[in-house]
């Protein structure tokens, strides 16, 4: 339950990389961590790290508990996930539920919406490492957010108190965002994998540091100017 006025009790369903560091994220805004669902040992482990002495419930008593829940599962385990606690009454008139996908909207939450629950659909457009790392970098994260316009600014609200910045990204939009940031993600380890391998066939040490400055400048470059002129790979100089 709330622990003061305007502070939620917030519920981690998922103990993977994400839903521990966000419900850190909130933790330390204010709101009351209830628990979290978490599985495995690792996941137990990763959940005790992050959030110390947050008791581990099922799913069922999380939600139960819960005036906000983080849903912070697989893609593909939402809709069943989500669908099944519904037929089951769970879900609660006036309940936060916020799920961490790229991919979906709030659609995927239509089940506890019709149960009276308020959906939310918030991404963190970083790469989790499940470590505390992970907070600083939301300082500096921007996060897509996707509700009904009524309830729109709760969930900019909650990336604010994370210290993200929240841009709107509209329910219709939400497959091709999540094919950019698929895009972004598996293209920067494609290419610090293979550059790495190559370095390491002519003896370079530590191929990972030797390249972060690099990577780290031209991605950097990148960003500031998304339209700019090709660059010569070997002398830097601009080919236009």
């Amino acid at each position: 339950m709330s622990t003061r006025a305007g502070r939620l009790g917030v519920g981690v369903l998922g103990a993977g990389n994400v839903g521990p560091v966000l419900g850190a994220a909130l933790a330390g805004a204010g709101h009351a961590i209830v628990g979290v669902s978490a599985v495995s040992a690792d996941s137990r482990e990763r959940a005790e790290a992050i959030l110390p002495g947050a008791p581990i419930l099922s799913i069922p008593d999380l939600v139960e508990r819960s005036e906000l829940i983080l849903v912070a599962i697989p893609d593909e385990e939402i809709e069943p996930l989500v669908t099944g606690l519904a037929a089951a009454g769970v879900w609660q008139p006036g309940q936060l539920v916020a799920h961490t996908s790229a991919r979906f909207g709030t659609d995927v939450l239509r089940p506890a919406q019709r149960a009276g629950a308020i959906p939310l659909a918030i991404h963190p457009a970083i790469s989790f490492t499940g470590t505390s790392l992970d907070l600083a970098r939301l300082r500096e994260a921007y996060f897509a957010v996707t509700a009904p316009a009524p309830v729109l600014p709760i969930a900019q609200a909650l990336v604010v108190e994370m210290g993200g910045e929240p841009v709107v990204v509209a329910e219709e939009d939400r497959k091709a965002y999540a094919e950019a940031i698929a895009t972004a993600t598996a293209f920067s380890r494609s290419i610090v994998a293979q550059s790495s391998a190559i370095l390491s066939r002519i003896g370079v040490e530590n191929p990972g540091s030797y390249l972060s400055s690099l990577v780290r400048s031209a991605v950097d470059n990148a960003l500031a100017s998304p339209g700019s002129a090709a660059v010569d790979p070997e002398s830097g100089l601009g080919l236009d």
